[in-house]
């Protein structure tokens, strides 16, 4: 009977809507980022002069070796450079914002991918999990929270047989079950990887980390390296942290505790280090995993923000969210459970 409510509860009512349209706005502004912090240098940078870090002969060489593609690749006009490179950052301020539905999001997918390989020396890592879980964001509704909507995608869902329409919401909890796996799995495999490490053995592995000149905060990260204490509880707790993070997120009450915990681990990342880029695509998508908890949040300060708001005359109060019932009251990872 549990299994049967399960499908039923899988097949029937989508689960974290919330986090996923985070996801797709925080995923958005990090390649939004991305363009608006190479813009003044893109030439040099991306274009198909001679003079720029990659002439446009050898990228097109390596492109070819690699098996892979990209538009920037096609040609060596300079106009067809302008256009592509700023068809990508309108896409990402789209994207970001919530505009243009699956097929704006879907460009947006090809024209960073093609941007990435056109110069990857800037890369830190969390392009690889942006360019995998973009095509699983196009399975699910995550222009339902954080955007704005010009109803041409429920008229087109309206016009759909009812067989198709049925079929939304699994493809949705598919497309939510997909990046959670994922997420787990970038977890998993790099924490064995670090098991196998002598320094992580030996609970040193952030002394020398933090020492990497290209990764160091001068004037703070010699606050953490200089301490034993802090560097043998930050290695050994970032290793049995990533390894069991699937057991966390397996179990409904420490679910939100572990990806807040996540959260706050790529912060750090981001400030000591400086991968910026890398840590907010891991925060993108850990909100996958906080989506119950942001929905009680925004139902609390909603409460708090109407006990303030004068009420309309006749009593009449305005619904929101076309009066629908809110997704993420149910369970925000996929796991099969009838109630959160």
């Amino acid at each position: 009977m549990r299994i049967k409510e399960a499908i039923d509860a899988a097949a029937s009512r989508p689960i974290a809507a919330l986090g996923v349209s985070g996801t797709r706005a925080l995923l958005g502004f990090v390649g939004l980022m991305y363009y608006v912090s190479h813009y003044s240098d893109r030439s040099y940078l991306f274009g198909p002069g001679a003079d720029s870090v990659l002439p446009h002969h050898l990228f097109v060489e390596e492109i070819k070796e690699k098996g892979s593609f990209s538009l920037y690749a096609w040609t060596t006009s300079h106009a067809w450079f302008e256009v592509v490179f700023h068809l990508g950052l309108f896409a990402a301020v789209a994207v970001t914002f919530g505009v243009g539905g699956r097929l704006v999001l879907a460009a947006h997918g090809v024209l960073l991918w093609s941007l990435y390989e056109r110069q990857s020396a800037f890369l830190d890592g969390g392009d690889n999990l942006a360019q995998l879980v973009i095509p699983m964001l196009l399975l699910t509704d995550c222009y339902r929270h954080f955007s704005f909507s010009s109803g041409l995608a429920q008229r087109v869902t309206r016009r759909l047989p009812e067989g198709l329409r049925c079929l939304r919401v699994p493809l949705h909890n598919l497309g939510v079950a997909a990046i959670a796996v994922q997420m787990c799995l970038v977890y998993v495999v790099s924490g064995l990887y670090k098991v196998q490490g002598e320094v992580w053995q030996d609970g040193t592995a952030l002394f020398y980390i933090m020492r990497v000149p290209e990764f160091e905060l001068p004037g703070w990260s010699s606050l953490v390296y200089d301490n034993d204490v802090l560097v043998f509880l930050g290695t050994y707790s970032t290793t049995l942290f990533l390894v069991y993070f699937p057991m966390g997120i397996l179990v409904a009450r420490l679910r939100p505790w572990t990806a807040a915990a996540s959260i706050a681990f790529h912060v750090s990342i981001g400030v000591f280090m400086g991968l910026t880029a890398f840590a907010l695509t891991m925060i993108a998508c850990d909100l996958i995993f906080l989506s119950s908890a942001l929905a009680r949040a925004r139902r609390t300060a909603r409460g708090i923000t109407a006990r303030w708001t004068p009420k309309q005359p006749g009593g009449v109060r305005t619904v929101t969210e076309g009066g629908a019932p809110d997704s993420d009251r149910t369970v925000d990872a996929p796991v099969p459970q009838t109630a959160n």
